[in-house]
């Protein structure tokens, strides 16, 4: 027969914080995931300078091939 408590043991306790330890984990991790804006994207940022007039064309040019070999290389 049962006592008063809830009918688990230390070991069945640490199972269940395990398992909400691990919940609670994974809906960290779908939460953080990849919210990268557009805004954060180099290649609009590189976009949005040449429409500024920041950079000229030969600039604007040259960085777009350099970041498109960058993001070749780490693939």
């Amino acid at each position: 027969m049962m006592g008063w408590g809830l009918g688990m043991d230390a070991g069945a306790w640490i199972w269940m914080l395990v398992w909400v330890f691990a919940l609670v984990a994974m809906v960290w991790l779908i939460v953080r995931a990849d919210h990268r804006t557009p805004a954060d994207d180099p290649e609009a940022i590189l976009r949005a300078r040449f429409a500024r007039g920041e950079i000229n064309a030969e600039e604007f040019e040259r960085a777009r091939l350099v970041l498109g070999n960058e993001i070749r290389s780490t693939r």
